[in-house]
């Protein structure tokens, strides 16, 4: 008997996908998001900032619910993309991948705006006055000064995704092959008190926490080492 089933894998290949997926969406708009709110100056950036944080302190089922009514075809949004698409966004690979996007956002902006209010603003100045761009101030600046805040971002918005069950068992159901993670599929093993099975998979999850937990706590420290006062002066 083999120890993870065929419907198993696709749910692992699945979450990955949907993780790697998620990921790179959130480092196309997070850093924006993450800089506005470290720098702009608009009556409306505390309410923005609430709106981005609220995944952390919200229910899943509670933001997959309010999805759920969001992407259906009687909505506004769900209607929309159904007459560009040809195709409903509640229960597809679509609908999961924007909640996904939506849930796991403060897990890479937090990050980057701690990071980002961090900058010394001078430096910036600087890179401007000596003729270099908005882009070129990003990739060749901003980005090496925050590499360590951009990895756990990453990082974070990865393994939540891949640990996510309220937001995508709302609007994805449970169809395998299609919106079945592998959290769901790990709630399916022991609904049916499978527990073989189930212990497999909790562990996968167990094992990737733990060792995801690892790397970016050593990574803080190594960067909280690299900046600390001994380090300076040695330089």
């Amino acid at each position: 008997m083999d120890v993870l089933t065929e419907q198993d894998w696709l749910a692992i290949k699945l979450t990955l996908q949907l993780a790697l997926v998620t990921t790179i969406i959130l480092l196309l708009i997070g850093p924006v998001i993450a800089w506005w709110l470290a720098h702009g100056r608009s009556r409306v950036r505390n309410m923005i900032e609430a709106l981005v944080a609220m995944p952390l302190i919200l229910p899943p089922t509670v933001l997959g619910f309010y999805l759920l009514i969001a992407f259906s075809p009687n909505s506004f949004i769900g209607n929309f993309w159904l007459q560009l698409t040809g195709s409903s966004l509640t229960f597809t690979f679509q609908g999961l991948v924007i909640g996904s996007v939506l849930y796991s956002l403060p897990f890479m902006v937090q990050p980057l705006q701690a990071a980002f209010n961090q900058l010394d603003i001078k430096l910036l100045q600087a890179a401007s006055s000596m003729g270099a761009n908005r882009w070129d101030q990003f990739f060749n600046l901003i980005i090496p000064l925050t590499k360590r805040s951009f990895l756990i971002a990453t990082s974070m918005a990865f393994a939540h995704t891949v640990g996510e069950f309220g937001v995508v068992l709302m609007i994805g159901g449970n169809i395998p092959g299609e919106t079945q993670v592998l959290s769901i599929a790990l709630f399916d093993h022991v609904e049916s008190l499978n527990y073989q099975q189930a212990h497999w998979l909790a562990g996968i999850l167990l094992v990737f926490s733990f060792l995801l937990l690892w790397l970016l706590y050593s990574l803080q420290r190594n960067n909280q080492a690299a900046n600390s006062p001994t380090a300076h002066a040695k330089l």
